[in-house]
This record gives structure tokens, C-alpha cells and sequence, in this order.
């Protein structure tokens, strides 16, 4: 898939996106809405790729963070990002969310999504999610209030106003809870909640927003070992069509759990493979796996 192909589809899509409503849609004249504020934009996978980087580069204050990075996700896949301190990891998560914008390079969503053209909220709102290091819970509400209030806000401010669950809206935070774990835990207080426990509730409240894309950074930084696996487990097990893009330093999680591993060095793809050859790679050894746990950023 050459960048010239993703420029044309992503032209097709700004054309659509400019023309004016008819009026006439499958809901008799009216807007539709299914939970979510969805922008008007399909991610498009016929070329097998959910998400597409080619030569990004961002630089701060004369500090190239990322340089000439190009890589691509398969829908549904599970990809680990390792490498040492400031190999960039982050950048690139606040590339791919609108909170970076890079100094050059492409940055799509499925086939024909130029993210590059896109606010940070309307990226959320075409499915991706984003969860950072630590978690941001709303401490004083309910467990179930949070998620509750995930829902809410992805309908937008004014929606949120007079939203209400319906049963199809119940389900799914039904769904999520148990997937999360906490179904015990419904009325708890979120502060009260362990550290572990408050990833999960920051896993749900993506979770019931169905973003097609998850970016997790250091789920399970904090979290007691003996839970570490059996989170790592459960985005695992994530439906099918949620692809996830993971930052994590616990090498035995990565190489259990991951598809796909890219190592990160200098803002730069070094290598990236399955387990088994990343485990091998003398260049990883050499670069980062020979640095044990100390290895951050």
C-alpha cells in the first residue's frame, strides 16, 4: 500500500466529507445516532492495515524524537512497542491521537483516514482510544458511574444533557464490567478501588465507547504482579476487531502476549518480527534486551 494510494483515498473521503446532507437517510430524514458521535468517515481495510505511518518525523527544539518511522497494524492484531528511554514510543502515540502534530510524513487510519487532517477529539471520535501510564479515573464516582459517564461523553456535551442508558446501552456496561473484572465491584468507589482495579475501569471506559483501535501505554505499570498477566490476558482475548498497540517494559508479557513486537530506537523502526525473532535478534540484545528492566520511556 504506497502512500500515493492512501493520499487519493483520503482525497475521496475530504470530498464526501464537505458535501452537504441530503436529508434523506435510512432513519426517515433524521440524524441517526447509535451511542456514539461517529464522524461520517468508514475506516476502510481493504489493504489489510488499520493503521499506517510512513516517514514521520518530529523534532523538539532541534531533538529529532521521531525520524523517518514507517510502520503498519493489522486489524485485530496485538502489536508491542518496546525500546529504551527516549526511543520515542510515546511521540508516537501523540502522533497517532492529534496531540502531536509531526513536522513531516503521513499518518492514516485504515486505507483512506488521513489522521493528519483531524482534531484530537475527532480522532477519539472515529474509534480510536488512548490510555496513558496512569490512571485517570473520576475517584469520586461509582464504578458503574464511570462508565456511565464514558458513554455520555462520547454522545458530545449536548447530547449528555439529556442522555439516558437504554437496555442495548445496559448490556454492553453489563459486558464491559464482567470483561474488566469489577462486576462485584458495581457501586464501589473508584477511589477506593486498588491501583490494578483502577486500570481496569480505564480499560472499560475505552471498552464501552468500541473504539476499533486501542492504545495502551504501560497498562500494567503498578499493578501487582500476580495481575499483570491476567490483564495483559484479557486485552488478549479483546473482540476480533479491536486492534491494540501496546507500550510495555515487562519483557515476559510482551513475549507471551504479543503478535508482533517493534523495537523503537532514536525515533526509528530497528527491527520488528514475532517473539520468537525478536528474542533472538542480536541487534535488540545488543540495544535494548541487554538492559533489563531499566529500559523506560
Amino acid at each position: 500500500m504506497t502512500p500515493d494510494l492512501l493520499e487519493a483515498g483520503a482525497r475521496r473521503v475530504e470530498a464526501a466529507r464537505q458535501k452537504p446532507a441530503s436529508g434523506h437517510t435510512e432513519s426517515g430524514g433524521r440524524t441517526a445516532s447509535y451511542g456514539r458521535v461517529r464522524l461520517n468517515d468508514e475506516v476502510d481495510l481493504t489493504h489489510g492495515r488499520i493503521l499506517y505511518l510512513e516517514d514521520v518525523n518530529v523534532s523538539f527544539d532541534g531533538f529529532k524524537a521521531i525520524n523517518n518511522l514507517s510502520l503498519d497494524i493489522a486489524p485485530g492484531e496485538l502489536r508491542c512497542i518496546i525500546g529504551p528511554n527516549g526511543a520515542g514510543k510515546t511521540t508516537m502515540m501523540d502522533i497517532i491521537t492529534g496531540k502531536t502534530r509531526p513536522d513531516s510524513g503521513q499518518v492514516f487510519f485504515g486505507s483512506t483516514l488521513n489522521l493528519l487532517r483531524y482534531s484530537e477529539p475527532e480522532i477519539a471520535q472515529l474509534g480510536i482510544g488512548r490510555k496513558f501510564q496512569k490512571p485517570t479515573v473520576f475517584e469520586q464516582l461509582s464504578v458503574f458511574e464511570n462508565l456511565e459517564l464514558a458513554l455520555k461523553t462520547a454522545k458530545g456535551v449536548a447530547a449528555s444533557m439529556r442522555f439516558a442508558l437504554n437496555g442495548e446501552q445496559k448490556d454492553r456496561l453489563i459486558e464491559v464490567l464482567q470483561t474488566i473484572h469489577l462486576q462485584n465491584d458495581v457501586w464501589q468507589q473508584a477511589g477506593q478501588l486498588s491501583h490494578g482495579q483502577k486500570q481496569w475501569l480505564e480499560i472499560g471506559m475505552l471498552l464501552v465507547q468500541e473504539p476499533k483501535l486501542l492504545l495502551l501505554d504501560e497498562p500494567v505499570a503498578g499493578v501487582p504482579a500476580g495481575e499483570r498477566e491476567e490483564l495483559l490476558q484479557t486485552v488478549s482475548a479483546l473482540p476480533s476487531d479491536v486492534s491494540v498497540v501496546l507500550i510495555e517494559h515487562d519483557m515476559d508479557l510482551v513475549f507471551e502476549f504479543a503478535n508482533r513486537i517493534t523495537v523503537l530506537v532514536n525515533g526509528a523502526v530497528l527491527t520488528e518480527g514475532s517473539p520468537a525473532e525478536i528474542a533472538q535478534d542480536p541487534q535488540v540484545k545488543a540495544v535494548y534486551l541487554g538492559h533489563g528492566e531499566e529500559a523506560h520511556g
